[in-house]
C-alpha cells in the first residue's frame, strides 16, 4: 500500500532547517516519500527560492538517504501552499518560527488558518528541540471526533518509535457540559489496543496540565477543536500557551483533516 507523503514546509530559516529533520525522520518510519514545499510571495528572489530547496533536499537526503524525495515551489503564502498540499498529505510539517510560516499562521494573522483548514494533521516543530529527546506520547482526548482522530495518530507515533503513551483527558472546572467519563476515556483507548497507555483523568485548566504531564514527552497531540476540555486550542490563549511552551513538537489534528 502506498502511504500518503509527509510534507515539510520550507523557508530557509532555522525554524525549517529542525522541521526538516523531523520530517525527513517522520517519513523514513512511515516508508512514505517526503515532499518539501516552499511557498515564494511577490518580491521574492527567484535564485534564493532554488537555493533554500537545494539545502533543504541536502538535509534530508542526510537524515534520509533511502526516502523518496519531491520538492514544489509554489507562489504565494506558506499557509496558502500548505494547505494545498495537505490534500494529498498524510501530514504537514512546519517550523514555528521562521521568515513565513510563523506562530500566527497557526493562530489566525494570516487569513488563511493553516490549523483550521489543513485536511491532515500538523505537526508544529520549535527551532529549539533539534536535540531534544522524550520518552512517551502524550494525546488530549475529550471524546470529539477531533480527539478520536489524535488517539489514532499519537498511538501509531508511538507504537513506531517504541514510545510510551499517556493519555489525558481534561474536563474544564464549573461545568458539566460534554464531560467524558472514566469509562469512556478507557473504552476508546483499549478499543484501539491501548491497553498499555496510562490514563490521566483531570478537572481544571487543559493547557497547564497538558503542559506539566508532557514535560518528559517526544510529541503531543491534540484536536484542534472539541466538545469538552480541548475545545478551542488554536483560538486563543489555550493554543498560544502549549505551542509556546510545550518543550516538544505539537501536532494538531484540524477540523477539515476529519471533514469537520
Amino acid at each position: 500500500m502506498k502511504h500518503p507523503p509527509v510534507v515539510v514546509g520550507i523557508d530557509g530559516s532555522p525554524a525549517a532547517d529542525v522541521a526538516i529533520m523531523w520530517g525527513a525522520q517522520e517519513a523514513a518510519s512511515l516508508r512514505s516519500p517526503l515532499h518539501l514545499v516552499h511557498a515564494v510571495e511577490r518580491g521574492s528572489a527567484p535564485s534564493q527560492a532554488g537555493e533554500i530547496v537545494y539545502k533543504a533536499v541536502a538535509q534530508a537526503r542526510s537524515v534520509a538517504p533511502g526516502t523518496p524525495i519531491d520538492t514544489h515551489i509554489e507562489s504565494g503564502s506558506p499557509s496558502a501552499a500548505l494547505v494545498k498540499a495537505s490534500g494529498t498529505a498524510g501530514e504537514v510539517v512546519i517550523g514555528s518560527r521562521g521568515l513565513g510560516v510563523m506562530i500566527g499562521a497557526l493562530v489566525g494573522s494570516t487569513g488563511l488558518d493553516l490549523a483550521a483548514n489543513a485536511r491532515c494533521p500538523v505537526v508544529v516543530v520549535r527551532p529549539d528541540l533539534g536535540s531534544t529527546t522524550g520518552v512517551r506520547v502524550v494525546i488530549g482526548y475529550d471524546g470529539s471526533p477531533a480527539s478520536d482522530t489524535a488517539l489514532d495518530f499519537g498511538l501509531d507515533y508511538a507504537r513506531r518509535h517504541d514510545l510510551a503513551v499517556r493519555v489525558v483527558a481534561a474536563h474544564p472546572s464549573g461545568t458539566s457540559l460534554h464531560q467524558i467519563t472514566e469509562d469512556e476515556l478507557r473504552e476508546a483507548v483499549h478499543s484501539r489496543d491501548g491497553q498499555d497507555a496510562e490514563l490521566v483523568y483531570i478537572t481544571g485548566h487543559p493547557a497547564e496540565h497538558l503542559l506539566r504531564l508532557a514535560s518528559d514527552a517526544a510529541l503531543i497531540v491534540l484536536g484542534a477543536r472539541g466538545r469538552g476540555g480541548f475545545a478551542g486550542m488554536l483560538i486563543g490563549s489555550v493554543s498560544q500557551t502549549v505551542l509556546h511552551h510545550a518543550d516538544c513538537p505539537v501536532a494538531i489534528i484540524p477540523a477539515a483533516a476529519i471533514g469537520g
